[in-house]
């Protein structure tokens, strides 16, 4: 029997690997052959995290039907943000904090999703659940994912959960949780030497909104002039991108970790919805969302609501 593969989204974030690997180890101590892989390169934050604990960033596939039949999706549920032929395999499982949607399986499977902040604070569950010990590196790997997706605790979508979760993972890895979260999080806004091209795919999803198909990009800075400056680049690469993959519309959105607040660039049709959904006048393309950090919560669910009227 061949090897079941598990990985997050593509475009993956240090929960999408971080959930892989966490659950391959899970799985693999349960009796199952796993094995987990990414469906891209990971990010100078990932990475970070990767050396401080000492994990190798999983291997890069583009298909998986070549090389098993089965999988386990974590950190994700939705087609295209899968491998290219997620429907020529067979989901066993999937552990996810996000919305279902354009998602369904031909037999029955393990479906594992909470509304929490990170996909591994349900895998910490499904540790104990299980009677399985963590091991000190794994933790850290673990307790990385959880303050990157929560931005240390400052997204809305951080939960009591999350934050008890962090603490126990930071105890059985040894680190001081507030300042090894902000050298994680400082580690992934070092954008001087990114591309227009590298800026927008870093951390970007797709998404259906009633009859547009919707990308929303999201990069974390200390000072968003180091991306703004950049502007105009980025404005001509978003409409070529939005060109060759059918976007409607394709949303940036820049976060500032420190202050909490996020400037968004946008480009495409309708924009106007764009203005509706966060009652906003863009200026120049852009306007700034006080308080708004998330993606999942603060800037999808919002669009959804407005494009599907």
């Amino acid at each position: 029997m061949s090897k079941i593969l598990i990985f997050g989204h593509k475009n993956p974030d240090t929960d999408a690997i971080a959930s892989a690997i966490s659950f391959a180890y899970l799985q693999n101590k349960l009796g199952t052959d796993s094995e987990a892989v990414s469906l891209g390169v990971v990010t100078e934050e990932t990475q970070y995290a990767l050396n401080q604990f000492n994990f190798k960033a999983p291997r890069v596939i583009e298909t998986a039907v070549n090389e098993t039949t089965q999988v386990m999706l974590v950190d994700h549920n939705e087609a295209q943000q899968s491998v290219s032929d997620i429907s020529e395999v067979e989901v066993l499982a999937v552990v996810d904090h996000h919305r279902v949607a354009n998602f369904e399986t031909t037999n029955p499977l393990y479906y594992r999703a909470e509304p929490v902040g990170c996909t591994n604070t349900i895998i910490l569950k499904l540790f104990k659940e299980n009677s399985i010990a963590i091991p000190k590196g794994l933790a850290g790997l673990m307790l990385s994912a959880i303050i990157s997706d929560t931005l240390l605790f400052k997204s809305p979508t951080c939960t009591s959960e999350d934050i008890k979760a962090a603490n126990e993972l930071a105890e059985l890895a040894e680190v001081d949780l507030n300042i090894y979260g902000l050298n994680l999080l400082k580690a992934g806004t070092n954008l001087s030497d990114k591309s227009a091209v590298e800026l927008l795919d870093m951390d970007a999803k797709s998404f259906p909104m009633g009859e547009k198909n919707v990308r929303v990009a999201q990069v974390n800075v200390v000072d968003v002039n180091d991306v703004f400056s950049k502007q105009a680049e980025l404005e001509i690469t978003m409409a070529e991108l939005s060109a060759v993959n059918q976007y409607d519309l394709f949303i940036l959105v820049v976060t500032n970790i420190l202050d909490s607040d996020s400037v968004i660039l946008a480009t495409g049709n309708p924009i106007k919805a764009v203005e509706e959904a966060f009652n906003i006048t863009l200026e120049n393309n852009k306007a700034t969302l006080k308080g708004v950090v998330s993606r999942k919560k603060q800037i999808v669910p919002q669009l959804t609501k407005e494009l599907s009227k």
